[in-house]
């Protein structure tokens, strides 16, 4: 069992939990991911580690109550345990080597995108961060980045904080411009990591995009999250989670991701809890 050691809520929809998990803790880096399950009968969760404290023993996510699971581990609270909390899988965010860096991230993938800038930043990179949201009351963590960006621009959809459109505008100008990067790093929607990527192909730049497709086991076996990348199938929990965004087929990445969204949405509506239903035949 693995207990919530620290609960905060960032927006209306969007929580971060520090989980006590030490084993992970001590081999988790930026760009891996773990699994968790809420109890026995829950179904395995894949979330980007959000951070860690080798020292605590404590890992830190992130994640947006969407379906049943999240909205289920959103209701616990500082003290509660669930059940299984697995990792670090996945292949780190490879930071060394790189001098010049610009970090894009949307939403609450702006929460993978924060631990890869820091990694970038801490080995030596200079770095860009441009982020996006739909509107000023759902940003999260612009602190956070200031701390670890040279370079930050905040975009809203609405135009209600920061400028005023999409993060591909700000990341064109600046290529437009003469600017260079050894790599892009995009996280975040599908359709704004593929848009990002069609605004850097034509410079050349070298752009990585962090994918979390429909995933069971995170060891390769079920084949669940496999993606075709270069015309190849690849296993986004073993050869990932991040590829080469220039060569990822993302209309097939679009079209896989939303094959279980009607059975999503049933079971968000119509579950029933089978201990409150026990405890109410006991009643009766």
């Amino acid at each position: 069992m693995y207990k919530i050691v620290r609960k905060k809520e960032l927006n209306s929809s969007v929580t971060l939990m520090e989980i006590e998990a030490p084993f992970v803790a001590r081999k988790a880096k930026a760009g891996q991911f773990i699994i968790f399950r809420i109890d026995e009968m829950g179904e395995r969760v894949p979330l980007t580690i959000a951070g860690y404290d080798r020292e605590a023993g404590t890992v830190t996510i992130i994640f947006q109550k969407v379906g049943f699971s999240t909205n289920a581990l959103g209701e616990l609270k500082e003290g509660d345990y669930i059940q299984d909390f697995v990792g670090p899988l996945g292949k780190p965010t490879p930071v060394e080597g790189k001098k010049k860096v610009c970090v894009v991230g949307g939403g609450v993938g702006c929460a993978i995108a924060l631990p890869s800038a820091r990694g970038f930043k801490e080995a030596g990179a200079e770095v860009t961060v441009i982020v996006g949201f739909r509107s000023k009351d759902i940003v999260i963590l612009e602190e956070e980045f200031k701390e670890v960006a040279d370079r930050f621009i905040m975009m809203t959809d609405d135009g209600s904080y920061g400028r005023h459109g999409l993060v591909t505008q700000p990341l064109a100008e600046l290529l437009a411009a003469g600017e260079t990067f050894d790599e892009v790093l995009a996280i975040g929607p599908v359709p704004m990591m593929k848009f990002v990527c069609k605004t850097t192909e034509p410079y050349g730049v070298h752009t990585s995009v962090s994918l979390n497709p429909i995933m069971v086991d995170g060891t390769g076996m079920c084949g669940g999250c496999r993606v075709t990348v270069d015309g190849q199938t690849k296993f986004a929990c073993v050869d990932g989670p991040e590829f080469d965004g220039h060569k990822v087929d993302f209309a097939e990445l679009m079209s896989r991701n939303v094959t279980y969204r009607d059975r999503e949405a049933d079971v968000a509506k119509n579950h029933t809890c089978r201990i409150e239903a026990m405890g109410k035949a006991l009643i009766k």
